[in-house]
């Protein structure tokens, strides 16, 4: 028999099979290659909606682009009114530009919710009650903008065509698809203890978390204030980009159609809705009267304005905050 010499390890000390420094700078790098990525993907549409801004009127764009920063404040806001803990303001801005850069790299709603989850936990919250107040941002967010649709729609209800918007065809596969996730959303957590006693567990603290928040005055105006001007400042930057663009749509109507888009195409799950939202704001727009053509590139010149202009810097930001370990 041969003996072999094993290599010598000093007591107390193993071997280290991931070493966190280089994990943490391939995640610094990550944000940026995945732009690069998603860039040269779309870079026709982007070259498209770049063309298109060279001949907007340039006023109504800077106020566009003025109402998409704020958009990042509305936010913050919301962020903060769903926990009791008050948050370091600046970090908390900061994350929720990364947030939309991250949420336009990802699956539609992924991205964002990560940052923000790795955030609220850095920040000190449990696990739970940061779950907790992510699923309350998403409802208070999701009820604004419907709300904010509804009460528009009812105001203004010649604002779409429906017929041309939505085909009578589509309504039955529509209702079939909601029937079967409602059912196994409901049969799911029925039929397997463990996933039922999951989203009990995860009930009673998001229950025990809203009940908190709703007890703060402040809180509660911060989570539905930012909840509802958060949408609102979204369709006023289309409708900004709209007389920019010189479409002869009403501007309220141009509010409903991005609502109905928006809300329509919650369920894609593409990376920021890219693609998805571009097509199903066109057809809103053509459904609330504006030309095709002129439609398009006002949904081009939106989409350059609020995704591609913030990417970029959204993504150096995220890398920044992942290396001075803020998420």
């Amino acid at each position: 028999m041969t003996a072999v010499q094993l290599p010598e390890v000093r007591p107390g000390r193993l071997p280290r099979r991931v070493p966190v420094r280089r994990l943490r700078q391939i995640l610094c790098l990550l944000p940026l290659l995945l732009v690069t990525v998603v860039a040269v993907r779309h870079r026709s549409v982007l070259a498209e909606g770049f063309a298109h801004l060279g001949n907007a009127e340039w006023p109504w764009l800077l106020a566009a682009v003025g109402a998409t920063c704020l958009t990042w404040v509305a936010a913050a806001c919301t962020r903060q009114g769903a926990v009791v803990e008050r948050l370091p303001r600046r970090r908390l801005l900061a994350t929720q530009f990364a947030a939309g850069a991250a949420n336009h790299l990802l699956p539609t709603g992924l991205g964002a919710s990560a940052v923000n989850l790795r955030f609220m936990t850095v920040c000190g919250l449990p696990l739970a009650r940061s779950s907790a107040a992510l699923a309350l941002y998403l409802l208070a967010e999701s009820v604004g903008r419907v709300a904010l649709l509804s009460v528009l729609f009812v105001a203004f209800p010649d604002a779409l065509r429906l017929g041309t918007l939505v085909p009578q065809t589509a309504f039955g596969p529509l209702l079939a698809g909601a029937g079967v996730v409602f059912v196994i959303a409901v049969a799911v957590p029925a039929l397997v203890r463990r996933v039922r006693s999951a989203v009990l567990s995860f009930l009673r603290t998001a229950l025990g978390e809203a009940r908190s928040v709703h007890s703060r005055p402040a809180r509660a105006l911060a989570l539905w204030g930012g909840s509802f001007a958060f949408p609102a400042l979204q369709a006023t930057v289309l409708v900004l980009v709209g007389q920019a663009m010189g479409l002869d749509v009403p501007p309220a109507h141009m509010a409903v159609a991005y609502l109905a888009a928006t809300v329509a195409v919650a369920l894609v799950p593409t990376p920021g809705g890219i693609g998805s939202v571009e097509a199903a704001l066109v057809m809103a727009l053509v459904a609330a009267g504006g030309p095709a053509a002129v439609a398009t590139a006002v949904v081009l010149a939106f989409r350059v304005i609020t995704v591609w202009l913030p990417l970029l810097p959204g993504a150096l930001t995220l890398a920044a905050l992942v290396r001075l370990k803020v998420i």
